[in-house]
């Protein structure tokens, strides 16, 4: 009944959200400007957004600056699975740049959380991104997508990019794309990526254990299951599946970092009554990315709270794939690059850096590691840092070879 009851309270705030949307009609209509009405107007507006949503962003990606010119981006699906699209950025540019397939974290939100990290990607690279599909609107039909899958994905994915490319992980997906890596080089696969780029992700989470880590390990896997798994209602199409509610996430999330969020309302509360347009779309901006979910399905965040939060496969060498043992051993050839933030307190110092350990036949000069000292998690991959200091890493990373 968990998504049954979530649906019937936001269809009961629904009729809260309708009547503040027509009191601030009315405020419009009334023309009035004053000091009280603006602040009238504020809360009334703070309560049309209290709401998720479950429908995809846009990427709202426009002209990138390639060299001395501004160039269109067009976005194409170049691969449209049941779980997911491969989405090319398409550039009509004078000289081939690098191929780099993102994969982006399917842990609660769009793909689009990483929109500013393929928008500074797009001066110096051609981007593919994997766009997840909201399980949700995944008919039952379409059968089970779980860890296994999502490698299978990242394969299949590479194979539709063509050789050549490099593939640039951020949090949880560093281990699917380690693991993909490593089958592929094991096969000799011609689509193998030339380089890998591990963003703060969990490979082996028994290096500075946080509060995800600890809440992933505090319970048997048998209490996820009876107390966050729900059944999709339905009005959907994945009407009956069984699923790890996006709403759900999201409330882990906001619960800690509780008081940034309070404070965050509270400064956009203001912006709005004095005016401040430029001030109050930032933040808006933000939350409504943030605000945007997706359900996972149950075997995939089953899977992963089981097979990398709290037995950490991959770091012990238990990680299996399709009934056979993965070695990132077999890596001979994909040169590493690992990054960490220095205040991540989701995927904390050494966590990800474990991958140069299990890359164990790689040259020391295909491996490199940057941490960065003074971002958190989000820092890593948007904003300004990423932008300055860690993007410049990355690029030459992949242009050593290129």
């Amino acid at each position: 009944m968990l998504y049954q009851t979530y649906q019937m309270q936001d269809d009961l705030i629904g009729q809260l959200r309708y009547a503040a949307t027509w009191f601030r009609s009315m405020l419009a209509w009334g023309g009035g400007a004053c000091a009280p009405m603006r602040r009238l107007d504020a809360t009334l507006e703070l309560i049309q957004r209290f709401r998720l949503t479950q429908t995809r962003p846009d990427f709202h990606i426009r002209p990138v600056t390639v060299g001395n010119r501004e160039v269109p981006v067009t976005e194409e699906v170049v691969l449209d699975l049941p779980f997911g699209k491969l989405l090319h950025f398409a550039k009509d540019v004078d000289a081939p740049q690098p191929k780099v397939l993102v994969l982006a974290p399917l842990s609660g939100h769009f793909a689009t959380l990483l929109a500013g990290t393929a928008r500074t990607l797009l001066s110096d690279h051609d981007v593919y991104i994997t766009d997840w599909t909201n399980a949700r609107d995944v008919p039952v039909g379409a059968g089970r997508f779980g860890v296994e899958d999502y490698i299978a994905y990242v394969i299949r994915f590479l194979e539709e990019i063509g050789g050549r490319a490099h593939i640039l992980a951020v949090c949880q997906p560093c281990v699917q794309g380690l693991a993909a890596v490593a089958v592929m080089s094991e096969e000799d696969h011609p689509s193998t990526p030339l380089t890998m780029t591990l963003m703060g992700g969990p490979i082996d989470v028994r290096e500075s254990p946080t509060t995800v880590n600890d809440l992933a390990n505090e319970k048997p896997l048998g209490w996820f299951e009876r107390n966050v798994i729900g059944t999709v209602p339905g009005r959907y199409a994945g009407a009956g599946r069984r699923v790890y509610p996006g709403f759900v996430q999201l409330t882990s999330f906001v619960m800690m970092n509780i008081e940034r969020h309070r404070e965050q309302h509270r400064r956009l509360h203001e912006h709005l009554a004095r005016g401040e347009a430029e001030e109050a779309r930032k933040i808006k901006d933000f939350y409504d990315e943030y605000f945007a979910v997706l359900d996972l399905t149950e075997e995939f965040y089953l899977e992963t709270i089981d097979r990398i939060f709290q037995k950490a496969e991959l770091a012990t060498g238990d990680f299996t794939y399709r009934g056979r043992k993965v070695d990132p051993g077999a890596i001979r050839k994909t040169a590493l690059l690992t990054a960490e933030g220095g205040r991540d307190d989701i995927c904390a110092l050494g966590q990800t850096s474990a991958a140069h350990d299990l890359c164990s036949s790689l040259r020391p000069h295909l491996k490199r590691h940057h941490l960065q000292a003074n971002v958190g998690h989000y820092g890593l991959f948007n904003g300004g840092r990423w932008e300055r200091e860690i993007y410049p890493v990355v690029r030459n990373h992949i242009l050593s070879m290129e």
